[in-house]
């Protein structure tokens, strides 16, 4: 059994949808609630980073443990998820955004089964699509924590700029449109449209 944690980031400013998208309802299921549903299939130790935690406490997140995120000018994903993997004491964590409303139970839960068998000088297990890393639903092993600091302490921002240099496992993705994220609200209508 993979020794797995899930990291849910809920920080992002949200300027493009003009709300807080974790809260928008699909379905009648906030965001947030949809991915932690998911997440929970692949295993019961979940975090979620947010500099709001308060916001959240109304929605149904059994067990979750949040992290409060702490804010800076230069704040983006690679920030935050560094915030969430100095808490996480497994293997391996499954980093998730909170604006993916098609995530499927049996996909991730393939893919949990291949992490066990990706080689040891891989960081990272992720979908590659043309433009490069799907960095906001995949695996990484934990212990890649000092190299995201140093890169973020040099002022690096980019999951991709990041990745670069590493040994990096391709995941297996049919359906592209799993990663389908909501950044605005006519993604909220496409999305409900389909």
């Amino acid at each position: 059994m993979t020794d797995l944690s899930v990291i849910i980031l809920a920080g992002g400013k949200s300027s493009r949808m003009g709300e807080d998208k974790a809260l928008i309802p699909i379905q009648r299921i906030a965001l947030l609630e949809r991915v932690y549903k998911v997440a929970k299939s692949c295993t019961d130790t979940i975090y979620i980073v947010t500099p709001w935690p308060e916001r959240y406490q109304s929605l149904h997140l059994p067990e979750c443990k949040f992290i409060p995120e702490i804010s800076t000018e230069t704040q983006g994903p690679l920030v935050g998820f560094v915030q969430g993997l100095e808490k996480v004491k497994t293997e391996w964590v499954l980093l998730l955004a909170c604006d993916l409303p098609n995530l499927q139970i049996e996909v991730l839960q393939n893919w949990v089964k291949i992490v066990d068998t990706v080689e040891s000088e891989n960081i990272a297990i992720l979908v590659k699509n043309p433009k490069g890393w799907e960095p906001l639903c995949g695996f990484y092993r934990c212990n890649c924590l000092p190299l995201l600091q140093d890169f973020i302490n040099q002022g690096g921002r980019s999951f991709q700029e990041w990745l670069k240099p590493y040994p990096v496992a391709v995941l297996p993705l049919s359906s592209p449109e799993m990663l389908f994220n909501c950044n605005t609200p006519e993604d909220v209508q496409k999305f409900l449209l389909n």
